[in-house]
């Protein structure tokens, strides 16, 4: 056995179901406590959300989707088809209701509540990156500015607000403006219609597909069993927990965690009263003329460009579909045609690896994570910031599994809590 001193009456076995960022952060640390561990996923290390999002380890940026702003957004984009925000117009009843439970909580009170809960997060993200880093995940992780570009310094001013509120509920911020030479110097690419910048300071940056895959490794390395099985269903038995496999199997032990992202309702058996939904985020990697430091953000067509292997990873749009639909080409294009005029030596034709993952959203802007049942607990629907939030969230449900007390940071987001306070 591989790990730390085992807490008495604590769990000495654990099945993790999902192999994402969440999951294997879940299974590392368990096993941290001395807890054996069995990891189980229908497809494999990293294949859902994890594998070809921007990378961004960037806690200064953890604004929740429910605001005002984005449902006056969402509105304006229902008859868009090349809108960043896309809702179907063959939307199915469950996604209708997801939907309006998501515009229920797009108030400044449930918003500013998201934010306050995000704070202990956040402020403890990047060590628990450190810890893995320094522990075996054997993967490079950059440290550099995200620069939000603009159009006009009136839109520089209007993220500047979103960070603010940010500030105010206890997230330390280091901002600085750029604009003329300074702003050229720090993102050669923008193009002549950007007049305005913010480097968002102390961020990071990873190649999320190889951190997954070295934080899979480093699982399976210190002993735990990784299966490639689907899953039916998670149950609370006796003492125990059981995860019911295909072909009439099951896998019996002390504690379950459910992992799978947008996949999460789907094992939860309408247990909890908070659904998660699929906003489905668009990759690919292009070409450029002229390397750049660091990630851009392009908050007018939210979209997120990350250095990735001497190239580009460009990344974006929120879309509204079941995980198991095949790429849109449609989406990728909207996303080329919004950020080509705000970019420069960037060769759009030429993109490749074209990738969707399934983002998993929840309508009050609130992941899951907690206990369920006895012995079973949820980790998932943190939306747009898993990746910054998966080490984090394993850490500190692991706490809470091994101890049987949830952290405090922990108790916004109880999975048995309502969709709309």
């Amino acid at each position: 056995m591989v790990g730390g001193e085992r807490f008495d009456g604590g769990p000495r076995s654990a099945i993790v179901v999902g192999a994402g960022i969440v999951g294997l952060s879940t299974a590392w640390f368990l096993q941290e406590r001395g807890v054996d561990v069995i990891v189980v996923d229908r497809a494999g290390v990293g294949t859902g959300a994890s594998w070809g999002n921007a990378g961004w380890i960037a806690p200064a940026l953890t604004m929740p989707l429910n605001s005002p702003k984005v449902l006056r957004y969402a509105l304006r984009s229902l008859r868009d088809r090349s809108a960043p925000l896309h809702i179907p117009v063959t939307a199915d009843s469950a996604l209708w209701l997801f939907l309006m439970q998501f515009a229920a909580n797009c108030r400044p009170s449930t918003w500013n509540r998201a934010v306050r809960a995000n704070v202990p997060l956040n402020q403890e993200c990047i060590e628990a990156f450190d810890v893995l880093l320094g522990n075996g995940v054997d993967t490079p992780v950059t440290e550099t500015p995200i620069t939000a570009l603009f159009r006009s310094t009136r839109d520089a001013e209007n993220m500047m607000r979103d960070l603010r509120a940010l500030e105010t509920a206890g997230q330390p911020l280091f901002v600085t403006g750029l604009s003329g030479e300074a702003l050229r110097d720090q993102v050669p690419l923008a193009s002549k219609v950007i007049t305005a910048a913010i480097n968002i300071n102390g961020q990071r940056y990873v190649d999320p597909g190889r951190f997954v895959t070295a934080l899979g490794e480093a699982v399976v390395k210190r002993g735990s069993t990784m299966l490639t099985r689907d899953v039916r269903g998670v149950i609370s038995s006796g003492n125990a927990a059981t995860v019911l496999l295909d072909n009439d199997e099951s896998l019996t032990a002390d504690a379950a965690v459910i992992a799978t992202g947008a996949w999460l309702s789907r094992l939860t058996d309408r247990r909890l009263r908070v659904p998660v939904g699929s906003g489905r985020g668009y990759s690919f990697t292009v070409p450029v003329d002229r390397p750049i430091p660091g990630p851009i953000y392009l908050p007018d067509v939210r979209v997120a460009c990350t250095p990735y292997r001497g190239e580009l990873r460009v990344a974006g749009t929120m879309e509204f579909r079941d995980p198991y639909e095949p790429v849109m080409a449609e989406r990728v294009g909207a996303i080329v045609a919004s950020a080509s005029p705000l970019l420069d030596g960037v060769r759009w034709a030429e993109r490749r690896d074209i990738w969707v993952g399934p983002r998993p959203i929840t309508p009050d802007g609130l992941p899951l994570i907690g206990e369920m049942s006895r012995n079973v607990y949820v980790a998932g629907g943190h939306g747009m910031w898993g990746l910054a939030h998966g080490p984090v969230t394993g850490r500190l449900l692991t706490e809470q599994i091994t101890t049987g007390k949830q952290p405090e940071a922990l108790r916004p987001f109880d999975p048995l809590r309502r969709a709309v306070a």
